[in-house]
């Protein structure tokens, strides 16, 4: 069995099994039909040269490729009766068919004749068809127009070389085996892949392709002719090197005139860039809209790990991503979808998104930083009612019962002054005592909000004299030393009570649960910030768990703009505080 036959045989099937799958689906019924038809006689011409009946093997080969596969093609994706040329193609296709495959001598004219009815019908219902139609349609004229550039050149190449046209055709007919199943996916599932980037390569290759082949047979046919005999192999092969030059500047240029066809007109990246650095502001949104606008993209949006900052568009299922960073910081990626029939991203609309990159790392920065700052704001404002709450208890609970009580106990001895002295003086000496604990009760509310001695000895004095007062868990003294480098700067109240409060909370922690012999507070200034460090000789069995003191030494840094940390070291424990030196605003 030849390989052409086996070919035929392989080819009759598909389109039989294809065309029955078009059958099913209503739009493209007309063309299945035709496919099963074609698929049918490809097989009876191929068994007549089986069983030696080769005479009705031409006729039955003509009538499949000239008129039923033809025709299945121009009723792809659906049959349009009312629409004046659609029914001119169709007629024409089919009277030049039947005269191609009935008479021998018109195929060769009649050919061409389809081909242009074929490529008419491409253009006309792409032009006519809606988006589903149109994606089927990239299916189909990408499959049969490979298969057809396949048949033309390796037709072209076996007359060439002195072998048979059939030889030569067995791989156009082994090729045009792809085109009923790409029908199939046309008609039933075209949103699979977008096959319009290889629909712009294909029809781009092939005509650089056909151009090169003329121009160089050309070339070649005047030469021999001016030198009377026949070019030797090495003069053809410079010849072909020197025309391949132009290959370039004509596949340029055509791949723009089929994108243009295909897409519309795509932006300039110069001017795209260059908008878009105007265009990019503080909201992500807008920076998004701006960017898909000026490329023509689908979709865009910005996300920070895996959450989902802003989008613009519609979610498609091809998109790249590219990662936002400033220095060797990832503060985002930036996720992009690709235009249909685009298999990748294109250079110049990488160019222009690399060049707006930074513009939208710096947004992310900008977001996040507004991010922070209100939840800072927040978390002060939090502080602040809390702090209110816990007064009102105070006062409430604590100094009013008592205050009632001496106002009660007044009314009690004025009552009896003048008859029971003896109760008089009890009642006094209640009132007393009464009044002795709501100034205690007055103190203690006071040094909650402000310790007397920052306004008494300052900073670093009242760290001595509340370390004074320390003793490890077993009763032995904390021995503390507390050094700085130079005089503290006028701090303002804010941050003077957060220095106050995180030394004084490290060193309690260090005496109570770390049993530490010996603590060292420096208290320094270094950039326009305060830098607090407390180290101690405590155990370290561990890594430290977060508890209630070292998460309220990281609020109060924090809520004054600063930064903490509290680690475990071979030497003992260190809390570090960075604060910014906020100065005091005298009133």
């Amino acid at each position: 069995m030849s390989a052409t036959l086996a070919c035929a045989l392989v080819l009759g099937a598909v389109a039989s099994i294809s065309g029955w799958f078009l059958g099913h689906h209503r739009p493209a019924r007309v063309a299945g039909v035709l496919l099963v038809a074609g698929g049918a006689l490809v097989l009876l011409g191929a068994g007549s040269v089986i069983v030696d009946v080769s005479l009705a093997a031409p006729v039955l080969f003509r009538l499949a490729g000239c008129l039923l596969l033809p025709l299945a093609f121009v009723t792809f994706p659906v049959l349009r009766w009312s629409d004046p040329l659609s029914f001119v193609l169709l007629a024409t296709t089919g009277a030049a068919g039947a005269l191609g495959a009935l008479w021998s001598g018109s195929f060769e004219p009649m050919a061409y004749v389809t081909g242009c009815c074929l490529l008419v019908h491409v253009w006309w219902s792409y032009e006519r068809g809606d988006a589903e139609q149109r994606r089927g349609l990239a299916w189909s004229a990408l499959a049969w127009g490979v298969a057809a550039l396949v048949m033309l050149f390796t037709t072209f190449t076996a007359e060439a070389a002195g072998s048979s046209h059939w030889t030569g055709g067995a791989v156009g007919v082994a090729a045009a085996c792809v085109g009923p199943p790409a029908m199939v996916v046309g008609a039933l599932r075209p949103e699979a892949v977008d096959v319009r980037g290889l629909v712009t390569r294909v029809v781009v290759a092939g005509s650089v392709l056909a151009v090169f082949i003329a121009i160089a047979s050309a070339t070649t046919a005047v030469i021999e002719d001016v030198r009377g005999r026949a070019l030797e192999t090495t003069a053809t092969v410079v010849l072909c090197g020197i025309l391949a030059f132009g290959v370039r500047p004509l596949q340029v240029i055509l791949r723009g005139v089929v994108d243009q066809l295909l897409f519309g007109n795509r932006p300039d990246p110069l001017v795209a860039a260059t908008s878009l650095a105007d265009a990019i502001g503080d909201d992500p949104a807008l920076a998004l809209d701006a960017i898909r606008e000026a490329l023509l993209l689908p979709y865009a949006c910005l996300k920070i790990g895996d959450t989902l900052l802003a989008s613009s568009g519609t979610e498609v299922t091809h998109t790249r991503a590219l990662p936002l960073r400033l220095g060797e910081d990832q503060v985002g990626e930036f996720v992009v979808g690709l235009r249909p029939g685009d298999l990748t991203l294109a250079t110049a609309d990488a160019d222009v998104l690399r060049i707006v990159a930074p513009l939208l790392a710096q947004t992310l920065r900008a977001q996040a930083m507004s991010r922070d700052l209100q939840q800072s704001r927040e978390a002060v404002v939090t502080a602040v009612e809390e702090e209110r709450r816990r007064l009102r208890r105070d006062l409430h609970d604590g100094l009013g019962p008592t205050l009632t009580g001496v106002a009660f106990a007044g009314d009690a001895a004025r009552n009896v002054v003048h008859s029971d002295p003896d109760r008089t003086a009890e009642l006094l000496t209640a009132m007393r005592a009464d009044t002795t604990a709501a100034i205690h009760e007055i103190r203690r509310l006071v040094e909650g909000l402000r310790p007397p001695a920052l306004d008494q000895v300052g900073l670093l004095g009242s760290v001595r004299q509340y370390a004074d007062t320390l003793h490890s868990a077993d009763g032995s003294r904390l021995e503390v030393s507390v050094r700085t480098n130079g005089d503290l700067p006028a701090l303002s109240a804010a941050t003077e009570v957060a220095a106050y409060r995180i030394l004084v909370e490290a060193l309690t922690n260090a005496a109570r649960h770390a049993a530490a012999r010996r603590a060292h507070v420096s208290v320094e200034v270094h950039d326009g910030t305060l830098v607090l460090t407390v180290r101690d000789d405590g155990r370290n069995e561990e890594d430290w768990t977060p508890g209630v003191g070292l998460s309220s030494m990281r609020e109060r840094s924090e809520q004054v703009g600063g930064t903490f940390r509290a680690v475990a070291t071979t030497e003992g424990g260190l809390v570090e505080a960075v604060i910014p030196v906020g100065h005091r605003t005298d009133s």
